[in-house]
């Protein structure tokens, strides 16, 4: 149950239904709280000033003790409520910041989990990648900045406008020169800053790209010695980002120093035009001091808002990059109504009913008219060429994505019509890539079967030919495994990715050229093995060698997206010159010449 449930959740992730105002409304009362302390932290420090210029103005000028210890009593209050308004207001805006950047970033891997193979390419990795943690991040950093101070600054530099009239209305018309002033400047400068923002997150993605494609490929370029071809790439992208992020950083860099300056300059102008009042007798000491400790409040007020302001763009790109990875299509969704399979063990027919593929926006089909069946206890093999299309019919069939056109079926329903988590449980996948998560080796094989028993697995490798280097290991089945399968060599990757697959049980199987890292020997074991194992499944075998297919019921050959062949290998070599061609290249002289 508690699986069901978490499926759910993922799959209501996953569509992006969950919008910016949902997840606010999720933490209502605790915003209203906030709002609630940050109103009495403003309305504590605005009492402040003045109760500071009672003391000086009716204490000490009125030479009245009691009216000191009265209104600083009721200062000591207004500072204690002001520091535990402040704190609670802090506590509760970051908590309800981090939770909901937590949320974002459940949200966004959710939905990188549900987009088709061609949408990834679409985003590419190293930008998803980058939202989900550096524009998350963003997003979460702006957000507990606005949760502390959104409230909190304008209704400061407001309220201390109003009370710095009340004090003196003549010396408040600085302000109101002042004040506009820095709105237009900042103004100005966010407005520039934005564009620029938009370009940092772009090549931030580059970077993020570049980077973990030179990881990846480590190898290679040490094989090539293209260290420093790599290094000026990798510095290139990594030059464009520091150039924007420079420009930008000039940018908001001007914000707080105008701020400063045009403050100070008029807290100067104040003092000079109030100390010639004073004097004159036209206004109080105490009255001076509390109006210049209200223009210090607005010039904290609007520091806040400058500070808000050096986020703001960049949180908006964040933010809008975001929204358009949460609400992209979701091609490979779940259905509305989804129909059953049967029991798994039963057998299903596997079926491709005029299928045809492209990707958004291509010029021409990667797949045209792609039809055939297999049955329980039937293998077909796929060969072609490199790039006719055979990972593409594997990747259909594994609904890694959906056809453009025809249909997929599975027994008499159409795989868009069928739940993933029903549809999973009846497939065993080998991927081109034998990709291994970390853990242990056991950890490996139950990603396809949770309940697998020790005697399931070792079965399992023995059927894949891995049970020799497994047992070989001093931790046999609690052998740790890498990440990405590292510390394995790349034919015994892919025997534990067959072996994970035939873990599973399943009625579909599909190897996606698993073999071809095997010695001849091995695949031929490997092979035998298979036949019986899974002599009740239907099996879909893709290989680029004509000894891993020789032998399946049916062969279809795909050349440019197209069939231009099917049947038994005996029938193609009569009937298909692009299969005999293929055959004869890779026969043994003496094969050939017999």
């Amino acid at each position: 149950m508690a699986d069901e449930t978490e499926m759910a959740n993922v799959r209501m992730r996953s569509t992006g239904a969950t919008t910016w105002r949902d997840r606010f409304l999720q933490y209502k009362w605790t915003l209203l709280a906030i709002l609630v302390c940050q109103i009495g932290q403003v309305t504590a420090s605005l009492l402040l000033p003045s109760f500071s210029a009672d003391i000086i103005d009716l204490g000490i000028g009125g030479e009245d003790p009691s009216a000191i210890r009265y209104y600083g009593g009721l200062m000591g209050i207004a500072a204690g409520v002001q520091l535990v308004l402040s704190a609670t207001a802090v506590f509760l805006g970051a908590s309800v910041a981090y939770h909901i950047g937590q949320s974002l970033r459940a949200d966004v891997f959710a939905k990188v989990h549900s987009l088709a193979l061609s949408q990834v390419q679409g985003f590419t990795v190293g930008s998803l990648i980058t939202r989900c943690t550096n524009d998350v991040l963003q997003v979460q950093s702006m957000l507990i900045m606005a949760l502390t101070m959104i409230v909190v600054a304008p209704i400061m530099g407001v309220g201390s406008a109003i009370m710095a009239v009340r004090q003196d209305a003549q010396l408040s018309l600085l302000l109101v020169i002042a004040v506009p002033v820095l709105a237009v400047f900042i103004g100005f400068l966010t407005f520039k800053a934005v564009p620029l923002y938009q370009r940092i997150q772009t090549q931030l993605d580059r970077v993020n790209s570049v980077l973990r494609e030179q990881i990846e490929g480590i190898r290679v370029i040490r094989a090539f010695l293209q260290q420093t071809r790599e290094a000026r790439r990798f510095g290139t992208a990594n030059a464009d980002l520091t150039g924007t992020a420079i420009h930008a950083g000039r940018l908001m860099a001007m914000i707080m120093p105008s701020l400063v300056a045009v403050m100070q300059l008029t807290s100067v102008s104040l003092i000079w035009i109030g100390a010639n009042r004073v004097r004159s007798g036209d206004l109080e000491i105490g009255a001076l001091i509390a109006f210049l400790s209200y223009v210090a409040l607005i010039l904290i007020a609007v520091m806040m808002m400058g500070l808000m302001i050096v986020m703001l763009p960049r949180a908006l790109v964040s933010a809008r990059r975001i929204t358009s990875l949460l609400q992209s299509p979701v091609e490979v969704g779940p259905p509305s109504r989804p129909k059953p399979l049967p029991p798994r063990g039963s057998g299903l027919h596997l079926r491709l009913e005029d299928v045809g593929f492209g990707y958004p926006g291509a010029e021409a089909m990667v797949l045209e008219n792609i039809t055939f069946d297999v049955g329980p206890g039937e293998t077909l093999g796929i060969i072609g060429a490199t790039g006719s299309g055979k990972s593409t019919i594997v990747n259909l069939i594994a609904r890694l994505n959906d056809p453009s056109t025809g249909r997929v079926m599975l027994g008499d329903v159409d795989l868009r019509e069928i739940a993933p988590e029903a549809f999973s449980s009846h497939i065993g996948y080998v991927p081109q890539k034998a990709y291994l998560f970390s853990g242990t080796i056991a950890d490996t094989l139950r990603l396809g079967n949770a309940g697998a028993d020790e005697a399931t697995l070792w079965q399992a490798l023995e059927i894949a030919q891995a049970a020799d280097f497994v047992r070989a290991m001093p931790e046999g089945l609690m052998s740790p495994v890498a990440q990405g399968g590292a510390n394995f060599s790349g034919g015994q990757r892919q025997r534990l990715a067959i072996a994970r697959a035939l873990v599973c049980d399943a009625d579909l199987y599909l190897f996606d050229d698993s073999f071809s890292a095997l010695d001849q020997a091995t695949d031929r074991r490997l092979r035998a093995a298979l036949r019986k194992a899974v002599s009740n499944a239907a099996t879909v075998i893709v290989s680029q060698r004509v000894a891993s297919i020789r032998d399946a019921d049916r062969i279809l050959v795909i050349e440019k997206g197209r069939m231009v062949g099917l049947g038994p290998h005996d029938t193609l070599m009569q009937a298909c010159p692009v299969y005999a061609e293929t055959v004869h290249s890779q026969a043994r002289p003496e094969e050939d010449a017999a």
